[in-house]
C-alpha cells in the first residue's frame, strides 16, 4: 500500500500541500540532502521512495542498524562511478550511525555524488553530526490522524492489486476507526494489524468487535525510555502541573505509567516541582512529594501509581510560587557580578581561643533577646534584596511578616539603645 507518488502520500499536509517547499524542490529536482524526523509509521520511507520515483533517481536503501563502513564505502564509490544515475542514498534509522560513519558521508554529500535522505525517530539535534545537519533540509513529520489511518485501512480492504481485496473481508467504518485509534498514528502498525485480522478470518467474513477486542488487549503505548517520547511526555507532565491543570497532569502521568516509565523518576520530578514551582506558597508540597518518592521505593508498582496520582494532584492544585528559584538565581548573580562580601565580624564563629582573642563574634545581637526575634543588626556588609515573596497561598502571610519586620528593623536601628528592652 505504499504511495507511488507524493500526491498519494496520506497526511503530512504541512509539508506536502501544493506550493510547499518540499513538493517544489522535488518538482524542480533541485533538492540536496533531506532529513525526515518523526515517529514510526508516519511516512518517512514512503516519501523518500516517492521522491526517487518522481525524479527518476537511482534509489539505494540502507538500514543503519545493519550497515557498516565497508558497505558505505562501496555504495559511495558506485555513486561516483555513475553520476548520471543521480543516486539517492536513503538511510533508515540514521541516528544509529556513529560519528565516523556519518563523517564518511560528508565528502560525497558535499560534492553532490549522492543525495542523502535520512530518516530518524530521534531528534537530529542530538543524534546527527552538526556538519551533516547543516548540509541538509530538516523536515519534521507528525503522527497520522485517526481519520487518515482509517481511510487507508478502508482502501486496503478493497484494493485487489496492493491490498487485501482478494480476501473479500469486510469491516464497518466504526471498527476501522477504532483500529486506527489503537495504532496511535502509526500507519505501518495499523496495516500490519489489519492484515493479521484479515488472514485470521475466512474469505468473505466480516471483522467483528470480538476480533478487534483480542488485538486491543495487546495494545502498547508508544513510549521509548530515554528517547524523545520520554523527554516530551515528562515535559508535558511538568508543564501541566506548573500550569495547575490536574486533568492534563493525570493524563500524562497515566501515559508514562502505561509506557513503562520508572515511577521513581516521576516521583523525583514531583519533588523538584514542589520546590521549583510550588515553593513557599504551600510548604507542605515538599514533604508530601518526598514521602511519595519514599513510598514508590518500598511499595512498588502497581500500588505506587496511587501514590503518584496523589502527589500529582496535590502539586497541580497547589498555589504556585517560584520565589525560591528566583531568589537563588539572584544570589548566584550577585556572587558572579560583584566582589564576594566579607563575613561581618559579629557573625563569625567565636569557637576556639584564637577566634576569641581576635574578637570574632563580638557585638553579635542574640535574636531571642529581642521582640519577635528581630534585631537591627545587618547580616551582610552591603545589604541586598534577593527574595521577593509572591502573594499566592501561604507566601502571602510571609510577605506580610517580612513587611512588618522591615519596619521593626528601621525602628530598632533608629533607637539602638532601646532595642533590647522595647
Amino acid at each position: 500500500m505504499r504511495p507511488r507518488s507524493l500526491a498519494e502520500v496520506v497526511g503530512q499536509t504541512h509539508l506536502l500541500k501544493p506550493g510547499s517547499l518540499l513538493p517544489r524542490l522535488v518538482a524542480q529536482n533541485r533538492f540536496g540532502s533531506l532529513l525526515f524526523y518523526g515517529p514510526p509509521g508516519c511516512g518517512k520511507t514512503s516519501i523518500a521512495e516517492a521522491i526517487a520515483r518522481e525524479t527518476q533517481s537511482r534509489f539505494v536503501r540502507v538500514n543503519a542498524v545493519m550497515s557498516n563502513v565497508a558497505e558505505l564505502r562501496e555504495i559511495l564509490a558506485a555513486a561516483r562511478r555513475r553520476p548520471e544515475a543521480a543516486t539517492i542514498l536513503f538511510i533508515d534509522e540514521l541516528h544509529r550511525f556513529n560519528k565516523s560513519q556519518q563523517d564518511l558521508l560528508l565528502p560525497d554529500v558535499e560534492e553532490g555524488n549522492v543525495r542523502l535522505i535520512g530518516a530518524t525517530t530521534h531528534n537530529p539535534g542530538f543524534y546527527v553530526n552538526p556538519p551533516l545537519l547543516s548540509r541538509s533540509h530538516l523536515f519534521r513529520l507528525e503522527p497520522l490522524a485517526t481519520t487518515e489511518v482509517a481511510a487507508v485501512l478502508k482502501n486496503a480492504l478493497v484494493d485487489l492489486d496492493r491490498g487485501l481485496g482478494a480476501r473479500r473481508v469486510t469491516a464497518d467504518d466504526t471498527l476501522l476507526a477504532s483500529l486506527a485509534v489503537l495504532c496511535d498514528g502509526d500507519l505501518r502498525r495499523a496495516l500490519n494489524a489489519l492484515e493479521v485480522l484479515v488472514l485470521g478470518l475466512a474469505e468473505g467474513a466480516p471483522i467483528t468487535p470480538a476480533e478487534l477486542a483480542v488485538f486491543a488487549r495487546e495494545r502498547r503505548i508508544r513510549y521509548d525510555a530515554d528517547e524523545d517520547e520520554h523527554h516530551d511526555t515528562i515535559s508535558a507532565f511538568i508543564k501541566s502541573c506548573r500550569g495547575s491543570d490536574p486533568d492534563a497532569a493525570m493524563y500524562w502521568l497515566a501515559k508514562m505509567l502505561a509506557g513503562g516509565e520508572d515511577p521513581r523518576f516521576i516521583a523525583r520530578r514531583l519533588v523538584i516541582l514542589a520546590s521549583e514551582d510550588v515553593g513557599l506558597a504551600d510548604p507542605q508540597a515538599l514533604p508530601l512529594t518526598v514521602a511519595a518518592h519514599h513510598a514508590c521505593d518500598f511499595i512498588g508498582l502497581p500500588e505506587a501509581e496511587l501514590t503518584l496520582a496523589h502527589a500529582t494532584l496535590y502539586i497541580a492544585t497547589a498555589p504556585k510560587s517560584n520565589s525560591a528559584n528566583l531568589a537563588l538565581g539572584e544570589a548566584h548573580r550577585a556572587l558572579k557580578e560583584s566582589p564576594v562580601q566579607t563575613i561581618p565580624s559579629a557573625l563569625r564563629s567565636k569557637s576556639g581561643q584564637a577566634n576569641q582573642r581576635i574578637g570574632q563574634g563580638k557585638g553579635y545581637d542574640y535574636s531571642h533577646d529581642f521582640p519577635e526575634n528581630i534585631t537591627g543588626q545587618n547580616y551582610l556588609e552591603t545589604p541586598l534584596t534577593l527574595y521577593t515573596p509572591k502573594t499566592a497561598g501561604w507566601e502571602a502571610k510571609i510577605a506580610e511578616r517580612l513587611a512588618r519586620w522591615r519596619e521593626l528593623r528601621k525602628h530598632l536601628r533608629a533607637n539602638p539603645a532601646r532595642a533590647a528592652t522595647d
